[in-house]
């Protein structure tokens, strides 16, 4: 739970569209919402931001204490984070920058904000450097009236968020290859970029699919029992595909130095699963949801 002073500066900014005084005014403040790593329960913190390109770097300084702030380790367990950057609202997956990009980023940082330069010198860790991206103004997300869209909706992120993968792993593989010599390859600077985004995916499609098979599934299903097999047959996928999670979860403890032919496979295998099961799912389910209104109406 934030403290009084925190809690009072989240007031602060969400009454005033990011503006707020004290220590802070005319500070460039964001706050970040995490999910806790054993609670499980949303936490916000408000956090000093520098824009970089197409993202925020916020930086796990704790004032220059020896351990990393709280919200550190929550994003490393549930990267999916909410970002409120003035009046805007919207989630991102939150990305460490490693090695030589950690580096650079941090001293983009340390020009704008040399206070963190001062954090670092206190302290014996590296100072993290997160990546928060900004959403793409160029694609508005599309108003969703239905639950038909809303289901789409989370399949097109799904399908988006393992096509980065693919890329992301492509290119950490390609890096480690090109390394000539003796002694061991440096690290291609992915490594934790590909976790993060991994383990997003994992997380909320683990949690689509719990949701289906305790909420929406058993719904449908006394509106159309006659489709019974078609329910059974997605809940055997989801139990299927959560198999292949597994097994890849177990594979990205290490990427550093996974093997990529057995990366490769099993995260083709879910890919070519997943793909299936979307479609299947479309198939069969999105029609009956064209008129069931999203979001549901208050009771």
């Amino acid at each position: 739970m934030p403290s009084a002073f925190q809690q009072s500066v989240i007031d602060e900014f969400r009454a005033n569209a990011g503006k707020v005084g004290g220590p802070f005014a005319g500070s460039d403040l964001l706050l970040l919402t995490t999910t806790g790593a054993r609670t499980g329960r949303p936490h916000t913190t408000p956090l000093g931001h520098v824009r970089y390109g197409e993202g925020l770097l916020v930086v796990g300084s704790n004032l220059g204490a020896p351990h990393h702030p709280d919200w550190y380790h929550n994003l490393l367990a549930h990267p999916a984070v909410q970002v409120e950057l003035g009046d805007q609202e919207f989630e991102t997956i939150a990305v460490p920058a490693e090695g030589a990009t950690r580096d650079e980023l941090f001293a983009r940082v340390v020009a704008e904000a040399p206070g963190y330069a001062e954090y670092q010198a206190a302290t014996d860790r590296v100072l993290p450097v997160v990546v928060l991206s900004l959403p793409d103004p160029q694609a508005p997300a599309p108003a969703i009236t239905s639950l038909a869209g809303k289901l789409t909706e989370v399949h097109t992120w799904l399908r988006g968020q393992l096509a980065q993968v693919h890329a992301e792993t492509e290119a950490h593989f390609a890096a480690r290859a090109a390394h000539r010599g003796t002694g061991t390859a440096p690290p291609p600077g992915l490594g934790l970029q590909i976790r993060q985004r991994c383990l997003a995916f994992c997380q909320a499609l683990e949690f689509h699919h719990t949701s289906e098979d305790g909420h929406m599934f058993p719904a449908m299903e006394g509106y159309h029992p006659h489709l019974r097999p078609v329910f059974d047959r997605l809940r055997d996928e989801h139990r299927s595909i959560a198999a292949v999670q597994s097994a890849l979860a177990a594979l990205l403890a290490g990427v550093a130095v996974a093997d990529p032919d057995r990366f490769r496979a099993e995260l083709t295998r879910m890919s070519e699963q997943l793909t299936a099961h979307l479609d299947y799912e479309e198939a069969e389910i999105l029609p009956l949801l064209a008129d069931v209104p999203w979001p549901p109406a208050p009771r």
